[in-house]
């Protein structure tokens, strides 16, 4: 007996009211407003702000790398801490349709968002002491620390 033969689920062809309920579907919208650099940067100094992110520094990398625009760098204070406040920043780059890739959540010692033209990194402050990232991106380039 094969897989189409048992009823098994994904298995075969769709019966008529499955193909009739997928052509009923709106279609996505096409043209979708996408956030410039400054709204998404906006995004993620506020939910850093409000989940108690501590030293966040943005470097401004704007006509000086390819890779994005701007630079976020931020501590927090457990790996429960740095978890929970990545998860908010993704959550809202998704809801406001800012598609983001994340690495480093399993562990939760340093965090990484990739949300295009900003780079997010949320560190536990041993992690980021001992990488040091701005000191290799900081070489004459301005610098903005958040209160």
């Amino acid at each position: 007996m094969t897989g189409a033969d048992n009823g098994a689920k994904g298995k075969g062809p769709l019966s008529t009211p499955a193909i009739s309920r997928a052509e009923r579907r709106a279609p996505a919208p096409v043209s979708r407003m996408r956030l410039d650099a400054e709204e998404i940067l906006r995004l993620v100094l506020a939910r850093l702000d409000d989940m108690k992110a501590e030293d966040t520094l943005t470097i401004n990398l704007q006509g000086k790398s390819s890779i994005a625009d701007y630079m976020v760098v931020s501590s927090g204070r457990s790996q429960r801490h740095v978890g929970a406040v990545a998860d908010r920043i993704v959550e809202d780059l998704h809801k406001t349709g800012v598609a983001a890739r994340v690495e480093g959540v399993p562990h939760c010692d340093w965090v990484l968002i990739d949300a295009g033209d900003v780079i997010v990194h949320v560190f536990r402050p041993e992690v980021r002491a001992f990488y040091n990232l701005e000191k290799m991106w900081l070489a004459n380039r301005p610098v903005q620390r958040a209160s």
